[in-house]
């Protein structure tokens, strides 16, 4: 860690205890914990991504799947 850069940031007591609740082992750093918090934010966001991506190929087919005139013929009859 000589190598690395460090700033000082300020957080509310509040932001503290949260960051202290979430960690994964008693002495991880605060740098660790808000690594982790960012990964997982990154890995959320793709899932989003990619769920939204599903959804729209979802729709292409289930419309050519419903959107038939079989299915109309049975509803009408």
């Amino acid at each position: 860690m000589s190598d690395e850069n460090f700033t000082t940031i300020q957080l509310t007591r509040a932001v503290v205890k949260e960051l202290e609740n979430i960690r994964k082992y008693p002495r991880e750093t605060y740098n660790e914990t808000i690594l982790n918090l960012i990964k997982t934010a990154k890995e959320t966001k793709t899932r989003k991504q990619y769920d939204a991506f599903l959804h729209t190929i979802q729709q292409t087919k289930m419309k050519e799947l419903w959107d038939n005139d079989e299915d109309e013929a049975w509803e009408n009859a």
